[in-house]
């Protein structure tokens, strides 16, 4: 880092890295960097507004800008072997709140149902909660899992969908451990009869925690049965606080109304740098190294939470099958609240967020659970030695 005239954030910047260096951290949102994705971030092209879209900008002098962003397109289509005549990706959208915003602005009418899984069992706030402005301008038809198994049980999601109506169904959360079956939801939205002949269902996967596992190859892809697929690019898929919106081409009609939600509807100009940022880590997710570093991230994952499990916290649905696990701490009393749970790790240099599990009577501000990822500290280099180590700790932590 160069030296910086302003000494004051130059120092929180040092201790920031300082802090980030020294802690294992297991936050399943956050992930580290490369070099190259720094640049972008920090380089001229903050400087550039580049309002519209490539070759319809309302500004002059980008002719870069417009390289740039069609480059990014390009590589997120390859990433995900996607083909340009089947797929569209849209690459502005600053991050991933707004970009599912932006769906349900472009394809859901006001008042509409939006059928995304409830906050409690692992649903993101943007999936349809009533905090959020997805929640207030549309109306939720939530859906959980089997709170024996804590798994989706896709005969009720069939049930509540053929019930309800619901004008668009969101696959893909923030805290559910295990592998979606993306082909049963595609049978799900088939099977919902409209009285209107001219309305369907749409099938929109949020695969903002398991896109760089999608890339990597060891999560099933989404993109053979979903209509629209959002993410962000900065967890699994180590890049930028970004985002991204891929629209199905069957209906032409698609892309053009999600582009339209994006830009004049919720954005004005772009950040350049993000894009930039997310070319470069899109780039990165084509190597070999990152299919490697993608099974690794699982197999960590499965031994942090074998470990856990065998010494005796309770792991919920027992295990998973992503970079993401969640651990019931509270134990009916048993135990310690999520909030007590995260203080005492951070505390001994191990960073996780609270988290509620399913069927959580507890509240979201002091839940009865932890969410821990595997990501992060895979892309440090550690393996399933060293994450049988931290579980260890974790338990010796929350014990003492």
């Amino acid at each position: 880092m160069a030296a910086m005239k302003d000494k004051e954030i130059e120092k929180l910047i040092k201790l920031e890295k300082k802090r980030q260096k020294k802690v294992v951290n297991l936050i399943a949102s956050e992930n580290y960097v490369s070099d190259d994705v720094l640049e972008a971030l920090g380089s001229e092209l903050t400087n550039k507004y580049a309002e519209g879209y490539s070759a319809s900008r309302y500004y002059n002098g980008n002719e870069v800008s417009d390289q740039i962003e069609e480059l990014c397109k390009a590589r997120a289509l390859k990433t995900f072997n996607l083909k340009p005549k089947t797929w569209s990706v849209n690459v502005q959208p600053l991050s991933g709140s707004p970009a599912n915003l932006a769906v349900y602005l472009a394809l859901v009418p006001m008042g509409g149902k939006i059928m995304g899984m409830n906050l409690t069992d692992g649903g993101h706030l943007t999936h349809g909660h009533q905090v959020s402005i997805t929640g207030k301008a549309w109306k939720q038809v939530p859906y959980g899992v089997n709170l024996e198994t804590e798994k989706l049980d896709y005969d009720e999601l069939k049930q509540i969908a053929m019930r309800e109506r619901p004008a668009l169904i969101v696959a893909g959360f923030t805290a559910y451990p295990r592998a979606i079956d993306f082909k049963k939801f595609r049978e799900i939205v088939d099977s919902i009869v409209h009285p209107e002949q001219s309305r369907r269902t749409i099938l929109m996967v949020d695969m903002s925690h398991f896109a760089g596992l999608v890339a990597g190859g060891t999560y099933f892809t989404p993109f053979d049965y979903a209509d629209v697929v959002t993410t962000t690019t900065h967890k699994t898929l180590r890049g930028p606080r970004s985002a991204m919106i891929f629209t199905k081409i069957d209906d032409r009609e698609l892309p053009k109304k999600i582009d339209k939600a994006v830009f004049p509807g919720l954005q004005g100009g772009p950040h350049l740098n993000q894009i930039a940022a997310s070319a470069v880590a899109l780039g990165e997710a084509t190597t070999p190294e990152f299919k490697k570093y993608a099974k690794q991230v699982v197999k960590n994952a499965k031994v942090l939470s074998g470990e856990l499990f065998r010494l005796h916290w309770r792991v919920v649905s027992a295990g998973t099958d992503t970079h993401l696990i969640l651990v019931d701490t509270w134990m009916d009393g048993k135990g310690i609240s999520g909030k007590v749970a995260a203080d005492k790790l951070e505390a001994a240099g191990i960073i996780v967020n609270k988290n509620t599990i399913p069927g959580d009577k507890r509240t979201p501000a002091d839940p009865s659970g932890i969410r821990l990822g595997s990501a992060a500290e895979t892309t440090r280099g550690r393996n399933e030695k060293d994450f049988m180590a931290i579980a260890r700790k974790i338990d010796k932590v929350l014990r003492s």
